[in-house]
């Protein structure tokens, strides 16, 4: 008898022994666990603090913006800004808002879907289409301003460049004078940054451009971001 109580008091000790050891394993675990939930929720954390303070440059435009003709649209040259900054390590991403054939009516008509995205920095390339079709410059104007009135109202600190245009002497003297001024004025009553010409050292030269001598090819377009970058540069530092 005295030697199963004895049995009986070693298996006692024994099992206690394991279920010990059970708790501190299961005592691990649960801190493995937690130690690696922690470590996953830090990862998320990064992540989000890195998107918050990335800032987006909209490209709000036309053909021209949007790349027509182009084989590969990262060719065209809101593309190439990216390319560019990201060789700056700056932190923007660039969004190219582009429809070819677009008005400066049709840019007011979508400008307020497009804004609900978060802009930090909006470029305006819209005109040129209006020029080409004749369409009053009293209209071009008010909508061009109406659609900065409305991204300023969105986001009252937003840096804005607008784009500036210009059209072929074969339009009227009076018309491609005033056409050009447009883009001036509202620079300066807006107190935009402004590209000066878009098109500058491209438009006209059969090499830099497509087959239709209005869009600019690869080699084109690389010059064009040249002219962007002059008026970007300053804001993105």
């Amino acid at each position: 008898m005295i030697l199963n109580i004895n049995a009986l008091q070693g298996w006692i000790v024994l099992m206690f022994r394991y279920f010990i050891l059970i708790l501190i394993i299961m005592s691990c675990g649960d801190e493995a666990s937690r130690k690696e939930k922690q470590e996953q929720e830090a990862k998320k954390d990064e992540v989000n603090e890195v998107k918050s303070a990335t800032k987006t440059i909209l490209f709000f435009g036309d053909s021209l913006t949007a790349g027509f003709g182009l084989e590969d649209n990262n060719d065209a040259f809101p593309t190439v800004i990216q390319t560019i900054i990201d060789s700056l390590s700056l932190n923007y991403v660039v969004v190219n808002s582009g429809v070819s054939g677009e008005t400066t009516a049709g840019g007011l008509g979508r400008i307020n879907w497009v804004i609900n995205q978060k802009v930090d920095l909006f470029v305006l390339e819209l005109g040129a289409n209006d020029g080409l079709r004749g369409i009053s410059l009293t209209e071009t104007r008010e909508n061009l301003q109406a659609i900065i009135d409305r991204v300023r109202t969105k986001y009252p600190e937003i840096s804005i460049v607008i784009a500036g245009m210009q059209l072929p002497p074969n339009l009227g003297q009076d018309y491609t004078k005033e056409f050009k001024s447009i883009f001036e004025e509202l620079a300066k009553k807006n107190d935009l940054e402004i590209i000066p010409f878009l098109l500058k050292d491209v438009a006209g030269i059969p090499e830099l451009n497509q087959e239709d001598g209005i869009h600019p090819n690869v080699e084109g377009q690389k010059i064009v971001a040249n002219n962007v970058w002059v008026a970007l540069e300053p804001l993105l530092k």
